[in-house]
């Protein structure tokens, strides 16, 4: 079964109003929208890294009792915290692959490609 939601520990926290801190949370897997739609955002075109700001509130879907996570609660988060979600979205939504199967245009055989990081 996929797994779509990833708990989380940040590593300072939320602090909200009444002064508690916020560390533990949900992130969901992204899809297309979430990367596609907040490009159209005039925020983003006015400052391309309030993208991931964006992003973030998306994908985001639980912050210890806070429910609805929007653009000021990721803009509250201490910068460690930014960066360690900005991590995490980018671990749980690469796809690690290693082999591809593919089918030889002229022949119709299959084919393995191994990939090959970079500098090896």
């Amino acid at each position: 079964m996929l797994q779509t939601e990833f708990d989380f520990i940040l590593p300072r926290g939320l602090l909200d109003t009444e002064g508690t801190i916020h560390r533990e949370g949900v992130m969901r897997l992204a899809t297309a929208a979430d990367e596609i739609l907040p490009q159209r955002d005039e925020r983003v075109r006015a400052n391309p890294a309030y993208l991931n700001v964006i992003i973030l509130s998306r994908v985001v879907t639980r912050l210890g009792d806070v429910r609805h996570i929007s653009t000021a609660t990721i803009e509250r988060l201490f910068a460690a915290d930014l960066d360690y979600l900005q991590n995490l979205y980018n671990t749980i939504n690469q796809v690690a692959v290693d082999e591809v199967h593919v089918r030889c245009e002229r022949c119709a055989e299959p084919v393995r490609l191994q990939s090959v990081a970079p500098g090896e």
